[in-house]
């Protein structure tokens, strides 16, 4: 069995003995492998701190319905970086629990306009509110000036990787 430890490191079991292998320093620069292991960290720092109320991208799609009432579902998928088919089921299971409301305009028939419920919104407070406690111990020890530029570099890659997935390269 294969897993990573809290460590750079791989731990491979063997029976009852394991043994903690470094990770490959080639690894360390393979963007792929960096992004997966900030991916695997953050979801567990997710669970073990905000819970299980919501997931990542439940919350991203409530706290957009939430600053935008209203909105189409169709135009929300690209604001929370979700493809529009992960989109639909994400709100299939919000709607499902009560969460959000989707209100299809007498003038459209195709479109659906999105709304957090009144438990929806109380959810979503409380699961907002230990998403910024994480986001704090998350940056933790960072200057104003260092949180910026490190959200502005991972912005600035999002935006370069989104590019070359959309350009078809």
């Amino acid at each position: 069995m294969v897993g990573m430890s809290g460590t750079r490191g791989v731990v491979i079991q063997r029976g009852r003995d394991s043994v903690q292998l470094p990770t490959p320093e080639e690894f360390l620069v393979m963007p792929g492998y960096v992004v997966r292991r900030l991916n695997q960290a953050y979801a567990a720092a997710w669970l073990r701190h905000v819970g299980q109320a919501l997931t990542g991208p439940q919350f991203a799609v409530m706290l957009a319905i939430k600053l935008h009432p209203g909105v189409e579902q169709g135009s929300l998928a690209a604001a929370v970086a979700l493809d529009r088919s992960t989109m639909v089921g994400v709100v299939k299971r919000l709607e499902a629990r009560n969460l959000i409301t989707r209100v299809q305009p007498p003038e459209d028939g195709r479109k659906r306009l999105l709304h957090l419920t009144d438990e929806g919104a109380r959810t979503l407070d409380e699961v907002d509110r230990k998403a910024r406690e994480l986001d704090a111990l998350l940056i933790e020890g960072m200057d104003t000036v260092s949180r910026k530029a490190m959200w502005n570099r991972l912005n600035e890659r999002a935006d370069v990787w989104e590019r070359l997935t959309s350009e078809g390269r």
